[in-house]
């Protein structure tokens, strides 16, 4: 499950300084790749990601077609992009075979400059992978996975139609030490229907007992548009109580505090490297600090050359028009469905919104001053001393950051940056 942030509205273009500034940091910041992956073996009944079951048989098709949209973005660019991660998302990128996930590799590195250490995530379904393939993944260059655990619970694996079961999660992190991959995050999911602060509480043992270097912990979303929410409007799904959902989310903290995590954004938490700092994923903190990104496949979203990008969505439709090419301006590609600029307004907004994520980093003024030509406190003097009386932010000197209280009604400090 990628955490990315797709805000794709705006207001007006960039003024020519803020394009200067734009184009200045275009050329020194590494890049981040996020690489889509539409399908699925079964479509589960909460997701609303762009995912389908059934196209198994376009996967060759695609893969071809992603591996031409990276080289479009990396030649219509005028130069050899430096790229410091690089995430398969999906839907289920496990299902690639391995292969296929070389080739795509084999185009990035081709076409980008990969830096020292580049991190490349691959998201995966436990149920779908052997020793085998995790070893062939490893020996191509994936060097961090994701597993979509979600819950050791058989009915909560059955309410959410996952098709593995928690001896298959247990059996997936052994073979992926076994295959040599020391960075590991499993995902989680809380706040379910008829879930008890028992079963959520054993299930957070049991990923403390797995010895990952990750955790991502997500509330559970009723989004509009899927199954879940049918049943909810119909009444055949209770809603989630949000009080005992911050008691799942307040007990999981403190037992992930005293196990050795270290929470470094609202919803994940990891071990300290050698240097005593939180083994973060790299990718997703681009995201948080609200920096350059290239989406590439069907539904891919990206933040780059200014503008919020986004594919579309239907994978025989992308592979179409990445078949048909034409000619496009950097960085849209015959896949880009819509490509709104974001002026500097709505820029700093949000930094912010996506910044204060991160619990203990925060947004830095300096930082902050550095990137815009403007102080943090005088631009949102109004808002912080509104949230700081709430006591949901806090300065920490060089940043604001979220107050233990913020970190739970975070929404309601987002939305004042709207």
């Amino acid at each position: 499950m990628d955490l990315s942030p797709e805000i794709c509205s705006s207001l007006c273009f960039f003024c020519h300084l803020h394009q200067d500034i734009l184009n200045f940091v275009t050329v020194i910041s590494p890049y981040s790749l996020y690489l889509h992956i539409p399908f699925c073996t079964h479509r589960c009944g909460y997701c609303d990601f762009n995912t389908y079951a059934g196209l198994e048989n376009l996967i060759p098709a695609y893969v071809d077609a992603l591996i031409r949209e990276i080289r479009y973005v990396a030649t219509t660019s005028g130069t050899r992009l430096p790229v410091h991660t690089i995430f398969f998302g999906g839907g289920t990128p496990s299902l690639l075979p391995v292969d296929q996930v070389a080739d795509i590799l084999d185009a990035i590195k081709q076409s980008y400059d990969l830096e020292l250490n580049t991190e490349i995530t691959l998201e995966a379904n436990p149920g779908t992978l052997n020793l085998e393939k995790l070893q062939g993944l490893k020996q191509v260059g994936i060097n961090r996975l994701s597993f979509g655990v979600q819950s050791a619970n058989p009915e909560d694996l059955r309410l959410l139609e996952r098709k593995h079961d928690f001896a298959d999660v247990i059996q997936a992190v052994k073979w992926t030490r076994q295959a040599g991959f020391d960075n590991l995050n499993l995902d989680w999911i809380f706040s379910l229907p008829g879930q008890s602060l028992a079963s959520w509480q054993r299930n957070i043992e049991l990923a403390i007992d797995l010895n990952t270097e990750h955790l991502s912990l997500y509330a559970l979303s009723i989004e509009h548009g899927t199954p879940f929410k049918e049943m909810s409007s119909r009444g055949l799904m209770p809603l989630s109580d949000p009080d005992l959902a911050a008691d799942m989310y307040e007990w999981a903290s403190a037992q992930l505090s005293r196990a050795g995590f270290m929470q470094y954004e609202i919803s994940n938490w990891a071990k300290p490297d050698l240097d005593g700092k939180p083994l973060a994923c790299r990718h997703n903190l681009q995201y948080w600090r609200n920096l350059q990104y290239i989406g590439l496949g069907a539904g891919a979203h990206g933040y780059v050359g200014g503008m919020r990008i986004a594919n579309t969505l239907a994978p025989a439709v992308y592979i179409k028009k990445l078949r048909n090419g034409g000619s496009f301006s950097w960085p849209r590609t015959p896949a880009t469905a819509t490509a709104e600029p974001v002026d500097s307004s709505r820029e700093m907004d949000e930094t912010m919104i996506m910044g204060l994520r991160l619990v203990d980093e925060g947004v830095s003024k300096d930082d902050f001053s550095q990137r815009f030509g403007a102080q943090l406190g005088t631009i949102y003097a109004d808002q912080i001393k509104k949230l700081a009386v709430l006591n949901l932010l806090e300065d920490a000197g060089n940043s604001l950051r979220l107050t233990e209280r913020g970190r739970l009604l975070g929404n309601q400090v987002f939305i004042e940056f709207v």
